[in-house]
């Protein structure tokens, strides 16, 4: 691979030629974080959160830049490109409460194996599904074992390091995952180029190898000492039916109409089901969501931005490697290297954000963060047949990559110190479950009501036209997302 199309994984490779000679000793309680980012032992643990939780990250992306392929070879509208991202994103933000709950409970590092483990199978199914019904299967089993590992590895990081270094490590772990969703359509664009779309799922296997390896020399076990009884499975079930659900009716209604039977019951079921869940978890003995948690108005208002923001980052990123393709007719490689400069900007950047939230508190960066990235979205309404890079997307893409290194660190380690630390694998899910939702109905709603539907994504015109009207929706969200951080997120 070119060397730039891998940054974080070079520089996590690198980390672990430094470290080669760590013997760590892993301790099975809750204890108090007291490993330092500095030494061998937390280089280890850096190394493998993020090559494990990038796993996800990145596939939650890279198969953006590959729809085109694959709706060409498997026979699919633009609704069924919808329903690849959103069968992924439906199960990770369903289950990945649990999925923290688990890790609590359990044990952090044992659910992060399991996971992996199971993402790297699910992977496996997806490089050979046969027809655009079974990938779409074989994505929502990829989603699960998402939403075990994902949160399980940063709730590895708050457990385990030292108060001192937590912030600057919540700050390199999101410096390096952060930036997946940027290193998504160059790596596929790169597969696409020297092979098939199915490489896009293969490629996971030796990487997902590799942590297993270093995740059972050396990463140490932790739990909540205080989590007992059973998973609310109940909770996870009724939740899932409640995003399904509405997902279901976004995706459909554009081509079956909003008044057809199909289109009504799939959103009266959605609406039950999210009724449901806030019922099941008030009602239930061990709640995915602990009462005391939404209790933090801090951690409420962290969330509701956390909502907006990464439904305006999903559907831009979605859209964007698709456009570049279709309307601006550059190659899958050359589309996904033209967003290269966010991964730079947000690796050299994403720490010291997080430093600078430590020291002044989170709300000046999650306010301008969003507006930055309100007015990068919109630079995209220059894209089209004759668009320069230099001059058209060059731009667009500095501007995305600040927004997202000024927002993403801080509001990530805000959700986190807004819970008690014992909480950290829940407080880890919910903040992810709330991210991954928003991009869930964000990604299934914007395209529809901008009139991307059937086979637009295959007329340029067509597509190029939706896609303005889906800027424009992108930029609003953001808008309303910084303003929401300045009225609502508290200076410390």
């Amino acid at each position: 691979m070119t060397p730039p199309a891998d940054v974080a994984i070079a520089t996590a490779t690198r980390m672990i030629g430094v470290v080669a000679d760590l013997n760590l000793v892993c301790s099975p309680g809750g204890g108090t974080p007291s490993i330092r980012l500095a030494s061998p032992q937390g280089r280890w643990l850096m190394v493998a959160t993020i090559l494990g939780s990038g796993l996800a990250a990145v596939d939650a992306t890279v198969v953006n830049v590959a729809l085109p392929a694959i709706g060409r070879d498997l026979g699919l509208g633009f609704s069924g490109l919808q329903w690849t991202v959103t069968a992924y994103t439906l199960t990770l933000a369903s289950l990945i409460l649990l999925g923290g709950s688990a890790g609590d409970r359990f044990g952090r590092r044992r659910v992060f194996v399991l996971g992996v483990a199971w993402f790297a199978l699910a992977s496996l199914l997806c490089a050979v599904a046969p027809t655009g019904g079974a990938l779409i299967a074989a994505r929502a089993v990829q989603g699960v074992g998402a939403a075990l590992l994902t949160p399980a590895s940063l709730a590895i990081i708050q457990a385990t390091y030292a108060d001192a270094d937590r912030a600057r490590a919540v700050g390199t772990w999101s410096g390096f995952s952060g930036v997946a969703s940027a290193l998504g359509p160059f790596l596929g664009g790169w597969l696409l180029d020297v092979g098939t779309w199915r490489l896009v799922f293969l490629v996971n296997l030796p990487l997902a190898a590799l942590v297993l390896w270093l995740t059972s020399r050396h990463v140490p076990e932790t739990r909540d000492p205080a989590a007992s009884g059973r998973l609310d499975l109940p909770g996870a079930l009724v939740g899932a039916i409640g995003l399904g659900g509405l997902s279901y009716a976004l995706i459909a209604a554009p081509t079956d109409g909003a008044g057809s039977p199909a289109v009504l019951v799939a959103a009266l079921l959605g609406v039950l089901g999210l009724a449901g869940f806030v019922v099941v978890e008030r009602r239930s003995r061990t709640p995915m969501i602990p009462p005391g948690v939404f209790g933090s108005v801090q951690f409420r208002a962290v969330n509701a931005v956390t909502l907006l923001a990464y439904g305006g980052i999903g559907t831009t990123l979605f859209l964007l490697v698709i456009e570049l393709q279709v309307a601006s007719g550059l190659s899958p490689l050359l589309a996904g290297s033209a967003l290269m400069p966010i991964t730079v900007i947000v690796v050299l950047l994403s720490s010291r954000s997080a430093q600078l939230a430590a020291r002044v508190g989170p709300r000046r960066q999650m306010t301008l963060g969003p507006l930055v990235l309100a007015g990068a979205t919109l630079l995209g309404l220059r894209l089209g047949p004759d668009a320069s890079y230099l001059r058209d997307v060059l731009p667009l893409v500095v501007a995305f990559g600040c927004g997202l290194a000024l927002m993403v660190a801080p509001l990530t380690a805000a959700a986190l110190a807004a819970v008690p630390v014992e909480h950290a694998g829940v407080a880890s899910g919910v903040n992810n479950a709330v991210a991954r939702a928003g991009q869930l109905l964000a990604v299934a709603a914007i395209p529809a009501a901008a009139g991307l539907g059937g086979a637009a994504y295959a007329d340029p015109a067509v597509f190029l036209d939706g896609f303005r009207a889906a800027i424009w929706a992108c930029a609003g969200l953001f808008l309303v997302a910084g303003l929401l951080a300045a009225a609502t997120v508290r200076r410390g």
